[in-house]
């Protein structure tokens, strides 16, 4: 099995190693490289595992929540309402081109020749 690979399966058996990559303590590099140079003993890994997990569902959830709302923020409601009111008009054509009634124009009626604009 690839280093790499059983990194990653060692990872999702850790999730509190998120909370420091999340918080900026740490980076992955780092972690793979104590990974790489200690593998799987307990005593380089125990600093890490302190969180308890409630701990660590709340930071996740608390950071999940307040990048929503920091990307909320940064939406330009007059592009969404723009695109909005687009696809309604292409909708909409859409519609026309899609309903089967047809057009009638009015039956063409020649003018009398000794008639002249309304008389």
């Amino acid at each position: 099995m690839d280093k790499m690979v059983e990194f990653k399966e060692f990872v999702k058996g850790k999730p509190e190693l998120v909370h420091y990559v999340r918080n900026g303590e740490m980076t992955w590099q780092k972690f793979y490289e104590l990974y790489d140079l200690y593998g799987t003993k307990e005593d380089v890994w125990t600093p890490y595992q302190n969180e308890t997990k409630k701990t660590v569902e709340k930071a996740t959830t608390a950071f999940g929540m307040a990048e929503v709302l920091e990307w909320l923020k940064t939406v330009d409601l007059d592009s969404v309402q723009n695109g909005i009111s687009s696809m309604q008009r292409v909708l909409g054509v859409l519609q026309d081109f899609g309903s089967k009634e047809e057009v009638t124009k009015p039956e063409y009626k020649p003018r009398p020749l000794y008639k002249h604009f309304e008389d």
